[in-house]
């Protein structure tokens, strides 16, 4: 939604309106001249609002029952869903779209950085906020034709894109309040496969069970692990960040370094490669791109780093991204002890996979638990952070509120510290490095 607050202010275009809760973003907005407020209150809409002229977006995250929303259409607004402008933007153009239940937001920006450094150029609509540009938005001066967007399977909005090239990253179960079963958010990458223009191209990673249905598009595969069209070989892990060499259908780039560190972000610069070079970008692009990428603020994000602590912030919140973040950092930092917080997103989320939340965290030396953060949802009966908690093996575990957490943050252990999640964990980042800074010896 910022984003496109953010093409649309570029565009001479006044532009307002509500969050739910302050963060650093809105404080950027409106530092751009955006107006955004923070309570759910009719009289706070713009007094000029005119039924013929205004453009009035609403991501499904808003409930049905948000009393501006409903103000707006009772006056005879016409609501238009964010992926269906984000669609009207991008089709127009040449796009390149990253999708996938995880991953996309790193593949997407990865992929838009590389196509900005290159001769190809490109605009961006990113799901994060890019550390190189302090952006979710990449507005190009070169008449570039391509846009780079992140594809939300999120109540199917992917499904408004017709891009020319496309990523799909993961197609793990997930948002099952929408879809109902795995095998539906299945169905619906298979209809946006073929939302891919003919004569355009598809990079899935290796295995994912999906079968483009006509010859009409191309189909690649990358991995980082077996052979595809696009892999890796001789990767080597040197000072905290990977080199390694990109195996490609037509070329091999010899020695890569990505300065940002993770393997799981490693896989991701191959996807993100993988695309770029299918739209024409260079092989020296791509080594030189990645080599001073910066990454995406809460996707491994390092806020800390001192002889006793290394603190980390990350976006996961599904099973397999706290799964790969939790692997990643323990390849990185093989001795140290790994304490995981952890702020479980949604009700229907947690219900859905407390089981696989609690083996995640089982990876984890130390597990600290925060309540549920509910973002669109109302509470479901019987469902709270205590149901993954009691299936979380490990002894060394406690729930904690999160107004507990930064006191709680004086008795961690020396170590690497995650935070995960995809609600206001975020907001608890500098009161916990607050306190680790305050350990003794620092």
């Amino acid at each position: 939604m910022s984003a496109l607050a953010r093409y649309f202010a570029s565009q001479g275009i006044v532009v307002s309106g509500y969050d739910r809760t302050p963060t650093a973003l809105t404080s950027e907005l409106i530092k751009e001249g955006i107006a955004v407020h923070f309570e759910d209150n009719p009289e706070l809409l713009p007094e000029n609002l005119d039924v013929t002229d205004s453009l009035i977006v609403y991501t499904p995250a808003i409930p049905a029952t948000h009393l501006e929303l409903n103000t707006l259409i009772d006056r005879g607004f016409q609501l238009h869903k964010r992926a269906a402008v984000l669609g009207i933007i991008c089709n127009s153009r040449r796009t390149i779209a990253i999708a996938g239940t995880h991953g996309k937001t790193s593949v997407s920006t990865i992929a838009a950085h590389i196509m900005k450094s290159s001769e190809k150029g490109c605009s961006a609509f990113l799901g994060g906020i890019s550390k190189n540009y302090n952006t979710n938005l990449l507005l190009d001066s070169s008449n570039s034709e391509w846009i780079v967007a992140e594809a939300d399977e999120f109540d199917r909005s992917f499904l408004q894109l017709s891009p020319e090239l496309a990523v799909i990253t993961s197609m793990d179960a997930d948002h099952l309040d929408i879809y109902g079963t795995h095998e539906k958010v299945i169905e619906s990458f298979g209809q946006f496969v073929n939302r891919i223009k003919v004569g355009g191209a598809l990079v899935m990673k290796k295995g994912l069970p999906i079968e483009p249905d006509d010859d009409r598009r191309r189909t690649f595969t990358y991995s980082i692990t077996e052979e595809a069209d696009f892999c890796i070989e001789n990767i080597e892990l040197k000072e905290g960040f990977y080199q390694f060499d990109l195996v490609t259908p037509e070329t091999r780039i010899d020695k890569l370094i990505l300065n940002y560190p993770g393997l799981l972000n490693v896989e991701n610069s191959v996807a993100a490669a993988a695309v770029s070079i299918l739209a024409g970008v260079s092989p020296d692009a791509v080594r030189k791109a990645l080599a001073n990428y910066s990454g995406v603020k809460r996707r491994f994000d390092i806020h800390l780093k001192n002889e006793n602590f290394v603190l980390i912030d990350d976006y996961a919140h599904h099973p397999e991204e706290l799964r790969a973040t939790i692997t990643s950092v323990r390849e990185i930092y093989k001795d140290r002890i790994l304490t995981g917080v952890f702020q479980p997103h949604l009700f229907s989320r947690t219900r859905d996979f407390a089981e696989g939340f609690a083996a995640s965290l089982d990876l984890l030396d130390e597990v600290v638990l925060l309540d549920i953060y509910p973002a669109r949802e109302q509470p479901i009966e019987g469902v709270t952070s205590e149901i993954i908690f009691e299936q979380i093996k490990n002894k060394n575990k406690i729930l904690c509120h999160k107004s507990e957490l930064k006191k709680l943050a004086s008795t961690f252990k020396p170590g690497v510290i995650i935070m995960m999640g995809a609600g206001d964990i975020d907001t608890l980042v500098e009161p916990v490095k607050e306190q680790l800074l305050k350990y003794e010896g620092c």
